[in-house]
């Protein structure tokens, strides 16, 4: 047969085969007046590389119901992505299946129609029930569960389907209550999941369909044994598809165990970046320089995401930002559920332009009309680079990423970067280079900071007890739990909130201190609104060692 690659949900690319061999490929969308059905034995090979356009595919040549089609079609959607054009005849049909794509191509839409369309058959021929949902689909952060069930939320509710989200950080009444109702289909993290399973409120022996969203990124937070005792509890028989940027780091443990005869679809390399991303490397020579070059890139009018390595540089970057004039919020592991969502809120509805992040936001924050990713500090290995500069140019739009690099770090991110396969020359620039300033474009209007108020909730306090989260122990991603009993020193965070924590316990301040060290005021007329810092004393912050 002759090799084919796709390039576009329209066309795809042939290689070279053995003489005498038939073509065939199957792909809804491919006109057969291209190669008849059973072409005659040919000695002639194709030429390598050869492109050929076949005709646009749409969602109904793939099979999705009218009904999904309009509500597609109310969303801006016409047109099917490459992982979606390859993988619905499959899922569609009820195939388990893996499907691998970058960050960016679609994956979420490719199994959340299959879900809806397949489970919607399901819901018209029996009874909710209490406790046991029709579909299941696991994620390794709180931020993705959410964005996925943005996604499915609409197309489930044309066949009149119910969802809701479980993880950690947040108590669990809302979402017993919820299941207690009868839910179809449960987006969620694993160790919340495994929690309400061993109270009993959650059962999995009616699950028809179970989706593994970045499996990767879930072996990366060692849930793979939580993940393998949740699909145990599921049916044998029923469908399962696993979707990531990456298929390694145990991943093919699970797929051996629990998938049965797999359809395996790959539109793209796993660590390949995106044609639309243009990638900039500025070196500095100073902590000012860099501060400064910060500043001016973080100035411009579009959305912008900064990443940083810790909790507290995200935190106090925003801060700096905001007081500059330049609204900001910050997005990491630290912050309560209520506090994330509020940020991820402002930032997409403009509120503030600039999100200030660690790779807690790397993957599963979906947004497309992000300008500019910048780096600020190099990430430590090449797929986090590629996450986090994916969170631009996604939808098939355009994007600039920008790592910033002091001389120390020079080697590394070389090395970083011929890992990712990126091609980028090195440039010496200061804040008002002729380069950053074309970067950046209209500056955006100054906007007056207002008063910092303390947000004890950043410290997990409006966690309100929920001691129980999406790590493989059932704890939440915070340090603190959710009483704010210690603080995590500050460390290179790792993707996702449901990491399994690592904290130093420091004692719990007098309320004397406390109170000399913390505001209890909030400011409610921030153009930044949903953000607030807390302002913590040195003497409440060096607290000696519990014993």
């Amino acid at each position: 047969e002759y090799s084919a690659q796709f390039i576009s949900a329209n066309r795809i690319q042939l290689f070279e085969a053995r003489p005498d061999a038939f073509f065939s490929f199957a792909h809804p969308g491919f006109a057969r007046s291209l190669l008849p059905a059973r072409p005659e034995p040919r000695k002639t090979l194709i030429s390598m590389s050869q492109t050929i356009s076949m005709p646009e595919t749409s969602f109904a040549a793939l099979g999705v119901p009218a009904q999904l089609i309009a509500v597609l079609a109310a969303d801006g959607k016409a047109t099917p992505f490459p992982i979606q054009a390859d993988t619905l005849p499959d899922t569609l049909a009820g195939r388990d299946v893996l499907g691998r794509g970058k960050t960016g191509s679609g994956k979420t839409l490719a199994f959340c129609l299959p879900m809806a369309v397949r489970l919607g058959a399901s819901r018209a021929k029996s009874q909710r029930r209490s406790g046991r949902p029709l579909g299941l689909i696991l994620a390794p952060t709180r931020e993705l569960a959410t964005q996925i069930e943005a996604v499915l939320s609409p197309l489930a509710a044309a066949y009149g389907l119910t969802t809701t989200t479980i993880f950690g950080g947040v108590k669990q009444g809302r979402q017993v209550t919820a299941l207690k109702r009868g839910i179809d289909v449960v987006i969620g993290c694993p160790g919340r999941i495994e929690d309400l399973m061993q109270q009993g409120f959650l059962s999995l022996d009616s699950v028809e369909i179970t989706v593994l969203d970045e499996a990767d990124h879930m072996a990366d937070l060692g849930f793979l044994k939580v993940v393998t005792r949740i699909l145990e509890k599921t049916p044998r028989h029923g469908q399962r598809m696993l979707f990531s940027a990456t298929l390694d780091n145990g991943v093919d443990k699970i797929v051996n165990r629990f998938m049965t005869d797999p359809v395996h679809h790959s539109v793209d390399d796993a660590n390949s970046p995106v044609a639309a991303m243009k990638h900039h490397v500025f070196e500095v020579a100073t902590a000012e320089d860099k501060d400064d070059l910060v500043s001016a890139l973080a100035s411009g009018m579009g959305k912008r995401i900064l990443f940083t390595r810790t909790k507290h540089h995200a935190k106090k970057l925003a801060k700096r930002l905001t007081a500059a004039g330049i609204p900001s919020v910050d997005l990491h592991g630290n912050l309560s559920q209520p506090r994330r969502d509020q940020n991820l809120a402002a930032f997409k509805s403009d509120a503030v332009r600039v999100l200030v992040a660690t790779d807690v936001a790397a993957r599963g924050v979906d947004i497309d009309d992000v300008e500019l990713v910048v780096h600020v500090d190099p990430p430590m290995e090449h797929k986090a680079y590629l996450h986090r500069s994916g969170r631009t140019a996604r939808a098939g739009k355009a994007g600039e990423v920008v790592t910033i690099c002091m001389p120390g770090e020079r080697r590394d991110l070389a090395d970083l970067l011929r890992k990712a396969k990126i091609t980028v020359t090195p440039t010496r620039v200061t804040a008002r280079a002729a380069v950053v300033t074309q970067l950046v474009g209209e500056v955006a209007p100054y906007v007056k900071p207002q008063p910092l108020a303390a947000d004890t909730a950043q410290h997990g306090a409006s966690a309100g007890g929920a001691r129980r989260g999406n790590s493989p122990r059932g704890r939440t991603g915070s340090a603190e739990g959710a009483n704010g009993r210690g603080r995590r020193e500050a460390r290179p965070e790792r993707d996702g909130s449901s990491a399994r924590p690592r904290a130093r316990q420091t004692a719990r301040p007098t309320s004397a201190t406390a109170g000399r060290g913390v505001s209890s005021a909030r400011s409610a007329a921030s153009p930044a609104g949903s953000r607030t810092a807390a302002s913590v004393s040195a003497s409440g912050g060096r607290g000696r060692r519990s014993r």
